[in-house]
């Protein structure tokens, strides 16, 4: 940025509408905060910037669940239930949801979903739950009760925040318009909200800390028979050979080269994307991001000729699709009530609190590879406090997903799908419950709202999992 500013002349800005709760953001915490709000009665808007539900699922081209499943006593459980049942099932009827494969050096297990079939699904959850969506609106910032406005221009690095949000600000093509709310769920993954209504939060240095982005692109045209049961370790092992031969070099180790619903189709992530002094893509800042954007696409180009011209079964395939954005990972993480830090991850740790639980292993993209830490204890879980997305002093606000209050370590684990689908039917149903109560958001029944996740499904690791893939 130049550092130059200009004065924009006051506006009235026009109220959108007027909600019991809005949710900022479709990732997966927002489609289930959403679905979940509505479900309990109260009217709901969810505020989505691209023309589609999913996140980093569909935007960010992933096709696949991580986190569904734990590895608990040597068996592959799916342990994030509840609404995320109801999704997979619209995904089954669509024909759009592989089975389970193993995935990590077949150390726990992921779910292959058609993209296309998944923006359907999540339609249907989220408008058959009674939620109204707003798609091609992009939050800009938030108006307070005591009518300060924050927003995406007035920077900081968090702060005491004030005591409510009264409307968050959007932008599309109808111009600038304001929502209110009388309680909000940012489950925008960067914690934007949250950032401008001044709570505190904290990102990790990108150099040797905040985890590198990547860009998915999908091959079709794969001749299976002649690309063999899993071409993927073929793949990994010519490019470890052609490296130390000298001949190419690789953004970085540990390629997935996986199928999709039909086997014709391949999910490709061998990219990593970073600025000119090493560190990685920032995804709260523009220039970066369109860096990112650059760069992932001639990564993505680099890669698939290799594959291509090495890989038997390949020689005919071509690249049908690379993601409409890069996968951010890590960006802004709120300082909550409690951090779920990395000790509990691996040493699957039980919160009073319980909300829903993470079996994914801590996954840390550094740079020029993908570091991988399991869980010590053969449950093959952790706990997910309700705290984490409560922040401090908001009494009308949540934050939902890789946003949450976790640290560096324990985001590496808990920001992948299945514990945000948790986190985010946990807060949609706990604002309906701060609303019926007329309380503050951290301070519901938290029993009650427990009770209420398990009558509805949702497994909040108090009891042995069922031996569900």
């Amino acid at each position: 940025m130049s550092g130059e500013t200009i004065n924009e002349p006051s506006r009235s800005t026009p109220v959108y509408g007027e909600f019991d709760v809005v949710v900022v953001g479709g990732g997966p915490a927002g489609i289930m905060a959403a679905s979940a709000a509505a479900r309990a009665g109260r009217s709901t808007l969810l505020i989505e910037r691209y023309g589609f539900l999913g996140g980093a699922g569909t935007a960010g081209g992933l096709s696949t669940f991580c986190g569904l499943h734990a590895r608990t006593y040597g068996q592959d459980v799916r342990v994030i239930r509840g609404l995320a049942d109801e999704l997979l099932d619209r995904l089954v009827k669509l024909d759009g949801l592989n089975a389970p494969h193993l995935t990590i050096a077949d150390g726990i297990a992921a779910q292959a979903f058609d993209i296309s079939a998944y923006k359907i699904a999540a339609d249907e959850l989220v408008t058959r739950s009674g939620a109204r969506i707003l798609f091609h609106a992009m939050a800009v910032g938030v108006v307070m009760k005591n009518h300060e406005m924050s927003g995406a221009s007035s920077g900081g690095s968090g702060g005491v925040a004030a005591a409510e949000i009264d409307a968050v600000i959007i932008e599309s093509k109808s111009g600038r318009q304001a929502v209110r709310g009388r309680f909000f769920i940012d489950a925008s993954g960067d914690g934007d909200l949250a950032a401008w209504a001044g709570v505190p939060w904290e990102k990790a240095p990108p150099i040797d800390g905040m985890m590198y982005p990547s860009l998915m692109f999908r091959i079709n045209g794969v001749d299976v028979g002649r690309a063999g049961p899993a071409p993927w370790r073929t793949v990994e092992r010519l490019m470890d050979e052609a490296e130390r031969a000298g001949t190419h070099t690789f953004p970085r180790k540990k390629p997935i080269v996986r199928p999709q619903r039909n086997p014709l189709e391949w999910r490709a992530n061998l990219t990593q994307l970073r600025t000119a002094d090493g560190g990685a893509i920032d995804g709260t800042d523009v220039d970066q991001l369109t860096l990112g954007e650059l760069t992932g696409r001639q990564q993505a180009l680099d890669a698939f000729t290799f594959i291509r011209d090495r890989t038997p079964g390949f020689e005919d395939s071509y690249i049908v699709d690379i993601a409409p954005q890069i996968g951010i990972r890590e960006t802004r993480r709120i300082i909550g009530a409690y951090q779920l830090t990395e000790d509990d991850v691996l040493g699957c740790a039980d919160f009073d609190d319980t909300i829903g639980v993470n079996g994914w292993p801590v996954e840390a993209h550094v740079a020029g590879n993908v570091e991988f830490r399991w869980q010590r204890d053969e449950r093959g879980f952790n706990q997910l406090p309700f705290r984490i997305i409560v922040p401090p002093a908001a009494g009308n606000l949540y934050v939902a997903g890789r946003c949450a209050s976790m640290t560096h370590g324990a985001q590496s684990a808990a920001r992948v799908t299945g514990p945000c689908f948790a986190m985010g039917e946990a807060a949609g149903l706990a604002a309906g419950m701060a609303l019926s109560a007329g309380v503050a958001g951290g301070q519901i029944d938290v029993p009650e709202l427990q009770r209420r996740l398990e009558d509805q499904g949702a497994f909040l690791g108090r009891t042995p999992p069922e031996q569900v893939l």
